[in-house]
């Protein structure tokens, strides 16, 4: 198959979450099973800085967009089996940030725009065009209400990562910035509370939606945690998937990650330790003879952090030590400073973003913090048990489809903890239990050694993709 993945955003050249993990390690997987993939994204002024000197250019047309006339020029690269092509515009893409310009909605439309042209300007015939969120959500209502040769018997999927952004706009966008009939919004293939939605519109049009968890399907399927979507997606619930993202196993590999004191199931004991007590001197910390528990997260409200404020005492208290790294709400933030200056013994936290000490902590942690309140799939939790670090972490989304929580008789299965109220007592019901756990050392490293092995790789979504793919293709 030909397959066009079109996103706003892919590692390894560009990323602000976990969208972009999926983007590479999804492409990469469906290249190494066989498939030609192309990847398209924006040329943003950091890929240009990082990337650019690598790529050849791949030439320019002019789009226009109502009364505006633009050029884009194109780029392109391939890595990992994957056929790279990048979308420049200086106007709209020669900017600081990727996302938060007043004019987001107006930047992705041009990209929507020009992957629409793409594909007959460079004479590709895709198979599957696989779009991604709002951003190019768009793509398939163009190809669909403008089709051309090389678009003309595509399938389209659609992935929704986050359903809180609709890609919301005023419904003279429809033709000022795509050039599409106001009839699209009468007939409400595009309508959504009044104005027009890039993700309604995508949803409306796709062959296929999927999202990136079972779980999460189906709480986007309910009143109470659909975002608003659950009677869009319920006029598509035959055509809605669920399917987990996996984690890049030859990137967290604890047997050869060079960041790491490498350890596997045979001296899995010895290597917790040396890299518990690595993660320990990082972070001048004392070991207090408790769990430590490992937090790699932003800090927001959505994450459940607060959470941790109101447990955070008694854990410390009783012998527990906390390393912390990741950045968010101001308030957050000095709440973990305000933590440490009270417990400067056990209390490790770096704001910002460090990748080496992300994995000395998925490493070195014994159990991993994730009292998230909603969690469309998370990663946290699946390289956390890539390293035989137990997650806590509340029943929602994608963490109720990848954590087996230990139910006092199930050693033989478990890899971690659930808890079910978005609480402080939820949260400490989860860390009663790991105490509990740590204690029992049979037990513990049973659980472990069920975390070392639990297959979170690409291969098992790469295979559900595949099918989905074919089946839109008979």
């Amino acid at each position: 198959m030909r397959i066009a993945f079109v996103a706003s955003e892919g590692n390894p050249f560009c990323k602000t979450g976990g969208l972009a993990d999926v983007v590479h390690a999804l492409s990469k997987e469906l290249a190494s099973a066989g498939h030609e993939v192309y990847c398209v994204l924006p040329y943003y002024r950091a890929v240009a800085a990082k990337f650019g000197k690598e790529m050849e250019s791949a030439g320019e047309f002019t789009l226009f967009m109502s009364w505006r006339e633009h050029i884009a020029d194109l780029h392109k690269m391939d890595k990992d089996g994957v056929h790279f092509l990048f979308i420049g515009n200086g106007y709209y893409f020669d900017r600081d940030r990727y996302y938060g310009y007043d004019d987001d909605g107006e930047r992705f439309a041009f990209f929507a725009m020009a992957a629409h042209d793409l594909f007959g300007y460079l004479k590709i015939s895709p198979d599957i065009i696989h779009v991604h969120d709002w951003q190019s959500a768009m793509l398939p209502v163009l190809c669909k209400e403008r089709p051309y040769p090389e678009v003309a018997k595509a399938r389209y999927v659609l992935t929704i990562h986050n359903p809180a952004f609709k890609g919301m706009l005023d419904v003279i966008s429809l033709y000022d910035l795509f050039g599409l009939p106001y009839e699209l919004y009468e007939n409400g293939a595009v309508r959504y509370e009044g104005r027009v939605s890039t993700l309604k519109a995508g949803i409306y049009y796709s062959d296929k939606i999927t999202t990136v968890s079972p779980r999460h399907r189906e709480e986007l399927l309910s009143p109470d945690s659909g975002h608003g979507l659950q009677g869009v997606l319920a006029d598509r619930e035959l055509d809605f998937a669920g399917f987990c993202n996996g984690i890049d196993t030859a990137e967290f590999d604890p047997k050869k990650d060079p960041l790491i004191l490498p350890f596997g199931e045979k001296d899995l004991e010895e290597g917790k330790a040396a890299n518990r007590a690595r993660l320990l001197e990082e972070f001048h910390l004392q070991d207090k003879g408790g769990p430590v528990y490992g937090l790699v997260s932003r800090l927001t409200e959505q994450k459940g952090i607060h959470l941790i404020f109101e447990c955070a005492d008694e854990l410390l208290q009783n012998g527990a030590m906390l390393c912390i790294l990741g950045s968010g709400q101001y308030e957050l933030e000095q709440g973990f400073e305000d933590l440490r200056r009270r417990y400067p013994e056990q209390v490790g936290i770096y704001i910002g973003y460090s990748d080496p000490l992300a994995h000395k902590i998925y490493a070195g942690s014994d159990f991993f913090l994730m009292p998230s309140l909603f969690e469309p799939c998370g990663i946290g939790q699946m390289i956390a048990e890539r390293y035989a670090t137990l997650p806590i972490a509340r029943d929602t989304g994608g963490l109720h489809d990848t954590i087996i929580d230990f139910t006092g008789d199930n050693a033989e299965s478990a890899n971690g903890f659930l808890f079910r109220h978005f609480n402080a007592g939820g949260l400490a019901y989860g860390i009663h239990q790991s105490l509990a756990v740590y204690r029992d050392k049979p037990t513990f490293h049973a659980l472990r050694v069920n975390a070392l092995k639990t297959d979170n790789s690409w291969k098992k979504s790469c295979e559900l993709y595949q099918g989905l793919y074919r089946e839109l293709l008979r």
